[in-house]
């Protein structure tokens, strides 16, 4: 099984656009007397700060990426293995730019990292891959809650199960994905005709779609694996057809590694717990 993730990506992570440094440089993780930016709510800020975590600044990664063409044989099931690459390295850019920003205000960690993806209409045949999130430094200033590597870890997690992951002795390591462009084969007439008007497993559909995310869920281990992590947590995996047509379809596994804390880092036992307030205003 080839592994697509961290290729051609060295050295990317390093560039930023001028207006990037600019704003970095008047938010609070680079100046004190600048201000902290952020895409949290009122109630996750809040909490961040109850966790012994603050705000630094909102983090973007962005990379334009101009997807080749791969076709697929008409009736057999298989991976465009062309396709994959591109949409493994045009998101790598994106959150390895995302992390260089937190490396700029010298965060432990990005919480609330979204990965989109949107077309413009002056670039046909490109998507822009866009991570973001709210880079956050630990008030106790020990980073010790940083990835294995030194650097700012990464994860989905919303400031509430944030709270309630370091509460349980955990920290997050890394947002992590596997992805997978299949080419589901076609039915030929004959065997659509023999089905007609028939209860039956599709058992060629099936078998294509569970290789597909087969391999999105084993890249996606793998990357846990790579970061130094213990387990993941929040998996989910999308199915998107893009623009390759009906048969070709990705399958994106992600999720947020995380490893355990020594004891003298975990939250105390004072601290307090969320609590879920339901309103009886109709």
């Amino acid at each position: 099984m080839p592994l697509f993730g961290n290729q051609q990506v060295q050295g990317s992570d390093i560039w930023e656009p001028q207006a990037a440094d600019g704003r970095l440089a008047k938010t609070a993780g680079a100046d004190e007397a600048g201000v902290f930016t952020s895409d949290l709510s009122v109630s996750e800020y809040v909490l961040l700060g109850e966790a012994g975590f603050e705000p630094l600044g909102f983090v973007v990664g962005s990379s334009i990426y101009h997807i080749g063409v791969q076709i697929g044989r008409w009736s057999q099931n298989q991976e465009l293995t062309v396709l994959t690459q591109a949409m493994y390295n045009a998101r790598e850019l994106a959150m390895a730019r995302m992390r260089g920003e937190a490396d700029h205000l010298a965060a432990d960690g990005i919480v609330g990292v979204q990965l989109r993806m949107q077309m413009y209409a002056w670039g046909e045949g490109c998507l822009e891959f866009v991570a973001t999130g709210t880079a956050v430094r630990a008030l106790a200033g020990q980073g010790a809650h940083r990835a294995p590597d030194g650097r700012a870890f990464t994860s989905d997690l919303s400031a509430q199960d944030f709270f309630r992951l370091l509460a349980a002795g955990a920290v997050p390591v890394s947002f992590v994905l596997g992805t997978c462009v299949y080419h589901v084969a076609h039915q030929g007439v004959m065997q659509t005709l023999r089905q007609a008007g028939r209860n039956q497993e599709m058992m060629q559909f099936t078998q294509g779609v569970y290789e597909a995310r087969e391999l999105a869920l084993s890249r996606m281990q793998a990357e846990a694996a790579a970061a130094r992590s213990s387990g993941i947590v929040g998996v989910t995996v999308d199915v998107k057809n893009h623009v390759w047509g009906q048969h070709a379809t990705e399958f994106l596994a992600t999720g947020t590694a995380i490893r355990r804390l020594s004891a003298e880092h975990r939250l105390p036992e004072t601290s307090p717990h969320p609590t879920f307030t339901l309103g009886l205003d109709r």
